[in-house]
């Protein structure tokens, strides 16, 4: 750990105080509910902004009761959504961002998403795989 001198703060101090200002402008959540019509969290934003997100897209949530799923804290002063009966969090820049967990999860997510999508090309194949017996 680096000694704490006069010097080093006074160096640090313009960085600190440029993270800072990054923070304090950041959105934070004053709110947030677990709709379960939609499926949605929706989160209200101390800007006056609101938005939503799917619920079973966080890393954590997947598989949670819709119980667990209603039970919403706010952590670090509204940076960070929490829910503490399956020990998942999300924060709201990231859930902004529409990142809901780790790279690996976000992999894992997009190409399920693709995996459902239907195109003319992916018709043709399934088609042409038909004609030759079914999947290789």
């Amino acid at each position: 750990m680096a000694d704490w001198t006069d010097e080093v703060i006074t160096r640090s101090l313009p960085a600190a105080k440029a993270r800072g200002a990054e923070v304090a402008s950041a959105p934070r959540a004053k709110a947030a509910k677990y709709d379960r019509k939609s499926g949605r969290v929706v989160v209200e934003l101390d800007n006056g902004c609101a938005f939503a997100f799917p619920a079973r897209n966080v890393q954590g949530l997947e598989t949670a009761r819709l119980s667990d799923l209603a039970e919403i804290e706010l952590l670090g002063g509204g940076f960070v959504l929490h829910w503490p009966k399956v020990n998942a969090d999300i924060r709201i820049e990231g859930a902004l961002s529409g990142v809901y967990g780790s790279k690996a999860w976000m992999l894992r997510l997009a190409t399920s998403e693709a995996g459902k999508r239907t195109s003319q090309g992916k018709a043709a194949a399934a088609r042409l795989n038909g004609q030759k017996g079914g999947r290789p």
